[in-house]
């Protein structure tokens, strides 16, 4: 990715820009309301910005020339696919603080969660009644209030628009992702609790529907699509897009999932085995399930979801996991999405700068540690 520094710096600062203004008005109403402004930065300053750029690219793929579009003479405006990429990172700090209450979580990128840290604020200030329901409250607001900030900045960007059609187009995209980024969450939070209703032969199709709408659409395809149509993409444009953003995405939480059993607390952010404690039941635990003896099947179900798995509970859990040949299946997984994100990459109709840094992502994001 020879350009994602500078295009995550452009991106950054649109973020700072925005934010500059809004917690201005958070601070005309109360002082009280500075750790709103203060800890919205805090979930906005880091990230690998991968929607960002993704849109960004998406954009480039649908407007960009034989140039290198930051080397080379570029009269085209960024302005608003820069405001809508900043927009999906709003968005995606809303959906992890709402995510990390959901799950009980108390980290995120090494750094406490949102309800944790209002949680500690109403400690330090020794405020009367329930600090966790503070904080768990206070944490709904924040996601609430990002939310809203994503659509006010897309809107900001839409409006520098010219041609009225691409705003719309590309508003319609955004909306659909929210809704299907939402529907994907309640699927995960469903399986989570009512797994054990459901035909065992049908585990692995629900954990592919729960990676598809929560996650591989949302993290890769639609941001792609909301720049594309910025762009005012053509229809075989958009399709190619598409075609390389699915699979791309499936990858992409494949390697989410085998990050959240086995990925390096220093690099991910997050207590080895997080989600064996929080239980999530994704397709490496469903892949397992299939090819666990009964017995050991039973076991898994059972300590699966457990908040209090000790360190040596999650590494028989992991063993089992590996020694079942789930995580092989996982990586041929990965493999597979990649090598069809990549065929269609290759016969897209788009701008060769746009294709050699989206074959880039596609390597960065398939391959991540973190």
């Amino acid at each position: 990715m020879a350009h994602g520094s500078r295009l995550v710096d452009l991106v950054h600062d649109r973020i700072e820009d925005f934010l500059a203004d809004r917690t201005s008005i958070l601070d005309a109403v109360s002082g009280d309301l500075a750790p709103l402004g203060a800890f919205s930065k805090r979930f906005l300053s880091g990230g690998k910005r991968f929607r960002a750029l993704f849109c960004y690219w998406g954009w480039e793929a649908a407007t960009g020339g034989a140039f290198d579009p930051f080397d080379g003479p570029d009269s085209r405006d960024r302005s608003p696919v820069i405001a809508a990429a900043a927009s999906l990172e709003l968005f995606h700090a809303a959906a992890l603080v709402h995510d990390d209450l959901i799950d009980n979580s108390d980290t995120r990128r090494s750094a406490p969660s949102a309800h944790r840290l209002f949680e500690r604020l109403h400690g330090e200030s020794g405020w009367v009644g329930d600090g966790e329901q503070f904080g768990r409250s206070a944490a709904i607001l924040l996601g609430d209030l990002l939310l809203g900030w994503s659509d006010e900045l897309l809107d900001e960007g839409l409006e520098l628009l010219e041609r009225r059609a691409d705003a719309r187009a590309a508003r319609v995209e955004f909306m659909r992702m929210r809704t299907e980024v939402t529907a994907g969450q309640y699927l995960d939070v469903l399986e989570e609790h009512a797994w054990i209703a459901q035909p065992d032969e049908e585990q692995q199709l629900r954990a592919e529907r729960v990676i598809v709408y929560k996650a591989a659409k949302y993290s890769v395809e639609a941001p792609l699509a909301i720049g594309a149509a910025i762009g005012g993409a053509t229809p075989e444009q958009a399709a190619a897009l598409r075609a390389y953003g699915l699979p791309l995405g499936i990858a992409y939480q494949l390697r989410d999932d085998l990050l959240g059993v086995y990925g390096d607390p220093e690099l991910t952010g997050k207590p080895a085995g997080d989600d064996l404690r929080e239980g999530k039941r994704t397709m490496l635990i469903a892949i397992a399930r299939e090819r666990l003896a009964p017995s050991t099947r039973r076991l898994l179900d059972e300590l699966l979801g457990d908040p209090e798995l000790d360190d040596a509970q999650v590494r028989m859990l992991q063993q089992t996991l590996s020694d079942c040949g789930a995580v092989d299946e996982i990586e041929a997984l990965i493999t597979r999405q990649l090598q069809a994100a990549t065929a269609a990459l290759a016969e897209a109709p788009i701008s060769e700068h746009a294709r050699a840094e989206l074959g880039a992502l596609a390597r960065s994001v398939a391959k991540r540690v973190s």
